[in-house]
């Protein structure tokens, strides 16, 4: 296994990271660090001897974290910031169709399964009802906002 990151290089994280249990002074599930925070790697290691594990500074918080290799990209990658994370609920704003036949009507409520991105957009798995469709952050919104509720 060779790593995709040196000591020494700069690296943003594409997830929020939350305490796993191996942060000491922390819960386990507080988050430790956002999604789009930049840091430097000061070393890398392994877990189980099939993950890369890298110990990254955070600067701006002062604050050192432990990082898989699928949470981070190289901090001079394009970055867009996205609005939901991994099992949040979210409204269609819109109806969503299958061949025509619209098969989630606007209002109905989801969960985010995953985030897609490339370098200018964001795009989600949002599972409505039993089925699994990619959809825009535009085409989304707040399961708890006011715009939910009406």
């Amino acid at each position: 296994m060779k790593p995709a990151y040196e000591y020494g290089d700069e690296v943003r994280l594409i997830r929020n990271v939350r305490n796993d249990g191996t942060y000491p002074g922390k819960d386990v599930g507080e988050l430790l660090m956002r999604r789009g925070a930049v840091g430097v790697v000061y070393d890398v290691g392994t877990y189980l001897q099939d993950q890369m594990i890298y110990r990254v500074h955070f600067l701006d918080h002062n604050k050192t974290v432990g990082c898989r290799e699928e949470e981070l990209i190289p901090a001079a990658t394009v970055w867009v910031d996205n609005r939901y994370e991994f099992r949040e609920k979210v409204v269609s704003r819109i109806p969503l169709a299958v061949a025509g036949e619209v098969v989630v009507t606007a209002g109905t409520e989801g969960e985010i399964e995953k985030v897609v991105r490339d370098n200018t957009n964001v795009m989600y798995h949002v599972r409505f009802a039993g089925r699994t469709f990619q959809v825009p952050e535009a085409a989304l919104g707040d399961a708890t906002s006011e715009e939910a509720q009406a």
